[in-house]
């Protein structure tokens, strides 16, 4: 791993809305293969951040600028300590590595003890379209394993879509936390 991290990760906030809109338009051709393209739906994310979701955006140290976004959906506490991973990166960052260090940042602080500041869970799904490949790299770089795959799963780009299913838990996380 880097001496030196390039990204932060942090909550998305009200003045994110234009810096947000501008980094998805600049990468609907990216994005809309696989997700749905929404620059204008900052205010709808943070009108929903609690307990159930909690957003990251990855930030590039040095210029500021939007890597990425985050989703930890579906979290669901008590015996099952579970949530799910749903990210988007953005040009220019594309393929300069900043996404991987950015995940690794959000699984670390998924995975880190509430009392410490973290979420607390103790395992993370990521689901990824089969032709996805980029993707799926990132799930295998980060550790998941995966698990099997799940027929007709999201409704997304006008059909019901199939996907790819990878989990990790906090003990195979390369730097558990205790």
């Amino acid at each position: 791993m880097m001496s030196r991290m390039r990204v932060t990760i942090r909550s998305p906030r009200p003045d994110d809305v234009v810096p947000y809109a501008e980094a998805v338009r600049r990468s609907a051709a990216h994005i809309g293969r696989w997700n749905p393209v929404e620059p204008d739906g900052m205010p709808d994310l943070l009108s929903r951040q609690g307990a159930g979701l909690r957003t990251f955006l990855i930030v590039d140290a040095e210029t500021g600028g939007l890597v990425g976004k985050c989703n930890v959906a579906n979290i669901v506490m008590a015996r099952f300590c579970n949530g799910v991973l749903g990210y988007d990166s953005y040009e220019p960052f594309v393929g300069t590595g900043r996404m991987s260090e950015g995940m690794r940042l959000v699984v670390e602080r998924c995975f880190t003890p509430a009392e410490r500041g973290g979420l607390g869970l103790h395992r993370l799904e990521i689901n990824v379209q089969p032709d996805n490949e980029r993707s799926i790299a990132m799930a295998r770089r980060l550790g998941f394993r995966h698990e099997g795959l799940t027929p007709r799963m999201l409704f997304l780009q006008e059909a019901w879509r199939d996907h790819e299913r990878f989990a990790l838990t906090a003990e195979e996380w390369p730097t558990p936390v205790r």
